[in-house]
Order: structure tokens, then C-alpha cells, then sequence
């Protein structure tokens, strides 16, 4: 499907997407959010994950399994993945390819960027980590990445992502660490683009129609952890 049907079928969907904190419309038509600096943050948070525990279960199932991490490099987490779960680890860091976006004020083209993006990826991947990327994409570019993750995945291939549960002009995104086979530490740092886009869970029922639900949980935090699997 091309970026201009999904632009088609999204007209509903952007009026769904939660905005709070957001100016209204500057001349160009587009929604203005006023980021403010972020605070100095000296706890790390850990918290357990039932849904990383299925995950990485089901990918130790698979041998010489494949895993494509779309979040960025972070040492600790190839070596747990590579070593402990003896999958290949391909990384993907589409959050320097948004910030990237952001500094150029080019935010609007990022579909038209990930259309080009991934393009040996298909079918390729037993399993694919999205973390929480998608609360920092407007609707179309969120359509754009969901297909692309649902076509690189091989049949019975796993996708665990993260979405937010209220938009922020925090300017700053999570890297998660794996601590464990079950518990993910968090580390904030700065970012050139605030997290605006909140999925309900309409929303993400429909960006990923065609793959199930295979968990799902919801954080005291309001964050919600689902893991999809693509049928056979």
C-alpha cells in the first residue's frame, strides 16, 4: 500500500490520537508543541516484564533465530541477546534517524523516509523489538513503520513494542537495558523530539490488523506492553 492510501485511510485516525499540551495550530496549519527542558533524572527505574519474558522465550525456541532491534545500540543488550538468547541481532536505530528528522525540521517527510527504509528486511526476522518508538510518529509515518515491521516478519515472528499512555513534551526518550530475562531498566536522555502521539488501543488494533495479541500488560505507569505474533 503507498504512503498516500494510508494518508486515505488515517483521516479518522489523526482526530483519535491524543495531543494534550499542544498550542493551537500556527500558521501553517501544523500542531505546535512547546517543549520544556528535561529534568535531571537520577533514579533509573527497573521494572519486571512479563511480556520480555515470553518474548525472549519463544525467540530461545527458534533456532539460529534472528532479531531486528529498531531502538538504539546499546551494548549490554546485544551481549545479553547475542550470548544468553544466541540470536543475531540486526540494530535499526530509527531514533536517530527521528531526531535526525526533527533538528531538520523535515518531521513530516519521516513516512516518505521509512517507505525507503528496511529494504532487505522483508520476511526476515523472527522477532522484532519496537520498544516505544511509535509515541514520537505522526499517524501516517506510524502506518508506514507498522507495515514495514508486519512484512519483515516471518510467519509466527514476534513483535514486542511499548506504548504510551499520555503525549508529553518532555524532551528526552527512554533507552531500556535488559537487566534480565524478565526486568528492563530505564535511562533517559536527550532528544530533539517530544513524544506527541498517544495510541488507544483502537488505534493499535488497526496499525497492526493481521498480526494477534499474543500478551499484553498494562504498567502501574500507564505504559502498555503488547507482544504481537504474525500468524502462519
Amino acid at each position: 500500500m503507498s504512503i498516500g492510501q494510508h494518508n486515505g485511510r488515517l483521516t479518522g485516525l489523526v482526530s483519535r490520537f491524543g495531543r494534550p499540551g499542544a498550542r493551537p495550530e500556527n500558521g501553517n496549519g501544523s500542531v505546535v508543541v512547546e517543549p520544556h527542558p528535561a529534568a535531571a533524572v537520577a533514579v533509573e527505574p527497573v521494572h519486571s516484564s512479563k511480556t520480555l519474558a515470553q518474548f525472549l522465550s519463544l525467540v530461545f525456541q527458534r533456532p539460529a533465530a534472528e532479531l531486528v532491534d529498531l531502538g538504539p545500540v546499546i551494548g549490554s543488550n546485544i551481549n545479553f541477546l547475542g550470548e544468553r538468547i544466541g540470536c543475531k541481532i540486526h540494530v535499526e536505530d530509527l531514533y536517530h534517524d527521528i531526531d535526525r528528522h526533527a533538528r531538520e525540521g523535515t518531521l513530516e517527510q519521516f513516512g516518505e523516509f521509512l517507505g525507503t527504509r528496511f529494504p532487505a528486511r522483508a520476511r526476515s526476522a523472527d522477532a522484532v523489538l519496537c520498544w516505544d518508538v511509535f509515541g514520537c510518529l505522526a499517524p501516517p509515518a506510524a502506518a508506514v513503520l507498522a507495515d514495514k515491521v508486519k512484512r519483515m516478519l516471518r510467519p509466527h515472528g514476534l513483535m514486542l513494542a511499548f506504548f504510551g499512555a499520555r503525549a508529553s513534551d518532555d524532551t528526552r526518550y527512554t533507552r531500556y537495558f535488559i537487566e534480565d530475562e524478565s526486568h528492563l531498566r530505564a535511562r533517559y536522555y536527550p532528544s530533539a523530539c517530544t513524544r506527541r502521539w498517544v495510541l488507544q488501543n483502537r488505534d493499535i488494533n488497526f496499525l497492526f490488523a493481521g498480526l494477534e495479541i499474543f500478551d499484553s500488560l498494562l504498567l502501574k505507569s500507564g505504559v502498555r506492553e503488547i507482544l504481537f505474533r504474525k500468524p502462519l
